[in-house]
């Protein structure tokens, strides 16, 4: 069933193809600018992952001819930092005041790596909201946390109004708000209004409230998360949050940094620099070339406890991203042992 008569049908996240076909359509502006549809603070608390498919061939780019996007992607992913934050929740809200026309709760909190994508078949948008703000713009919320939507059919929502919280239902594997926008039940690309159909690197006017559209100013890489372990660490620990508990110490196991970014592409080299409280170099160490693009990419480095311990005092970690020669990402982070 195609997208236009069922939008309940979405594409979701990392690694999946959509169900459905994209059309990016250029026909003036919504009623009323968008506000951010997550109550989050982009580039700390949330991040975008992904973007509108703007390619009509099997090469997905997003509005900008960048490689933020896969196959198809009819929506704009808000992801939060981890499912920690997730748990302690982040109201999803309403873009632009409207009437909400159709609403799902009820579906479960389970990433689809731990179920399937045919348990999910015809609830691929989980528990989710559509709003129709007139003159035939809509937008649709999905992947909020199950139970927790807080409107129904027929309510009348104000801009900013929270209408759920996010969470981790239907077709995803990592906790986001996947917002679509649709004119005359067409897909919108909300950063790229006025630009031709298929086209890339051309959108000029967007969606977005003056204030809104400055915050959301296009990234190409990213650090999502960043911080120090005593142990080596895995994608579902940060995700988790369970690096929180395991910091280092004089005696610990071991001195550990670590990031996970997203946005990265193929050819980046990734190489991070740890500086003991002395000065000297603690660590240093480079990964080989991606070899593809990736949305998300983790990395950690460091070292086993010496005989006499770690040292107490200020230690400094630099993470770069290195593209044909030139950091093209960095990131410092610090962490005091002791006084």
């Amino acid at each position: 069933m195609s997208f236009f008569f069922n939008p309940w049908m979405i594409a979701f996240a990392i690694g999946f193809t959509s169900l459905t076909s994209v059309k990016v359509f250029a026909q003036g502006r919504p009623p009323v600018p968008f506000v951010l549809p997550l109550d989050c603070e982009i580039g700390r608390t949330c991040f975008v992952q992904n973007y509108v498919d703007s390619d009509p061939s099997p090469n997905a780019k997003d509005f900008t001819c960048g490689s933020r996007s896969y196959e198809k992607h009819n929506g704009t992913d808000f992801r939060v930092l981890s499912m920690a934050d997730q748990r302690r929740g982040v109201a999803v809200l309403a873009a632009a005041p409207g009437k909400v026309t159709r609403v799902r709760d009820g579906v479960e909190d389970v990433s689809v790596r731990e179920r399937s994508i045919a348990a999910v078949a015809g609830q691929e948008c989980g528990n989710g909201v559509v709003v129709d703000h007139g003159r035939g713009w809509t937008t649709q919320y999905c992947h909020m946390a199950m139970g927790s939507v807080t409107v129904k059919a027929g309510d009348a929502v104000a801009a900013g109004q929270s209408v759920g919280r996010i969470g981790l239902s239907g077709q995803t594997e990592y906790p986001h708000l996947h917002f679509t926008v649709r004119h005359e039940n067409t897909i919108i690309d909300p950063f790229a209004l006025d630009a031709p159909l298929g086209t890339c690197g051309l959108a000029q006017a967007t969606a977005w409230a003056k204030q809104v559209e400055t915050t959301l100013a296009y990234v190409p890489r990213a650090v999502l998360n960043a911080g120090f372990s005593s142990g080596p660490v895995t994608n579902a620990e940060i995700e988790n949050g369970d690096t929180d508990a395991r910091p280092p110490g004089t005696g610990a196991p071991a001195f550990i940094g670590f990031v996970r970014a997203i946005g990265l592409r193929q050819g980046d080299v990734q190489r991070m620099t740890i500086t003991a409280p002395d000065g000297s170099e603690m660590v240093r160490s480079a990964l080989e070339p991606l070899p593809r693009d990736q949305a998300q990419s983790m990395m950690f480095a460091g070292r086993k406890r010496p005989a006499s311990g770690f040292p107490l005092g200020e230690y400094r970690a630099l993470y770069e991203v290195v593209r044909d020669g030139k950091p093209v990402l960095s990131h410092t982070m610090t962490f005091r042992m002791g006084r």
